[in-house]
């Protein structure tokens, strides 16, 4: 299978997850997506903000990076899955990741210290989950034989486009099963059917247009790791795929609309990025401390 590939361009792309940002709060929105432009705190240190990472989002990375290696290996070899070596791995990964990071409940002193271990309480219950589904089991016996056509975190950012407009939806798993495709994310954090949903048809209608297939074709899932293995499927319509697309169309001129201009992806000043009335937002936000009030 052949995913498309697109010229570079500075055009504003559109995203679940920028569209969120831009929803919950614009001036947070504005340090992670523009903090090249900001005079006052400058680019270094907000980038510095911009990295930060807490200890769920960083369960959830390793959690997916080692998934992500699971199924590379798998591609090589059908052996059984060596589970100490596998958990060994990801223990290594821990220590690596978190040697190298920033947690923002330590920058904000929330906390002491994040400790691998402290990653790890969610990590292996998460993993071992995944060798005990049922899920990996089919896809290790019927998956498997079209395992050429198995798309595994593509790398970039899932470029795309709906209705000619630039997006980004960057699938976990996808493998194809005769003229089927399957669509698995992997989520270490709480259920939010509503988001997820969102989040799924915009992989529907990413696979949709890579490979030319109609909805009907297409069976995205949520995976739960914790605390017990869950999936919450979907079955969406070409008419889903449509409506869809004119929400785009909307999301996407809203963020237009904070742009002085959006084929160069140049901000308006940040004092028209407001900030969040929703204090709660505030609280884990990485730029805080630009925000006391």
């Amino acid at each position: 299978m052949t995913i498309k590939k697109f010229a570079y361009t500075q055009q504003l792309g559109w995203s679940v997850s920028r569209f969120d940002k831009f929803t919950a709060c614009k001036r947070q929105y504005y340090y992670d997506y523009y903090g090249s432009f900001d005079n006052e705190f400058g680019k270094e240190k907000i980038d510095r903000l911009k990295k930060l990472t807490s200890l769920a989002l960083e369960a959830g990375n390793i959690t997916h990076d080692v998934i992500k290696a699971l199924l590379e290996r798998l591609l090589k070899s059908e052996k059984p899955i060596n589970r100490a070596k596998f958990i060994e791995y990801a223990k290594n990964l821990s220590n690596e990741y978190c040697a190298k990071k920033t947690f923002s409940e330590v920058y904000y002193q929330k906390r002491p210290s994040v400790l691998p271990q402290d990653v790890l309480i969610i990590v292996e219950p998460a993993l071992t989950n995944v060798l005990n589904s049922p899920r990996f089991g089919w896809i290790s016996k019927n998956a498997i034989a079209n395992k050429d056509g198995w798309v595994i975190e593509p790398a970039g950012y899932g470029e795309t486009r709906i209705n000619g407009i630039k997006a980004y939806c960057k699938v976990d798993f996808l493998f194809p099963i005769q003229d089927k495709y399957y669509i698995l994310d992997w989520k270490t954090g709480k259920k939010d059917e509503i988001k997820h949903k969102k989040q799924m048809l915009g992989y529907t209608t990413w696979a949709a247009y890579h490979f030319d297939a109609t909805a009907d074709k297409i069976f995205p899932f949520v995976a739960y790791l914790v605390p017990n293995y869950q999936e919450l499927s979907f079955t969406f319509t070409q008419n889903d795929i449509s409506d869809f697309a004119q929400r785009v169309e909307k999301e996407i001129k809203q963020l237009h609309a904070y742009c002085l201009d959006p084929a160069s992806n140049i901000p308006l000043e940040k004092k028209e990025f407001t900030q969040t009335e929703n204090l709660k937002i505030c609280g884990y936000c990485n730029y805080r401390e630009f925000c006391r009030r």
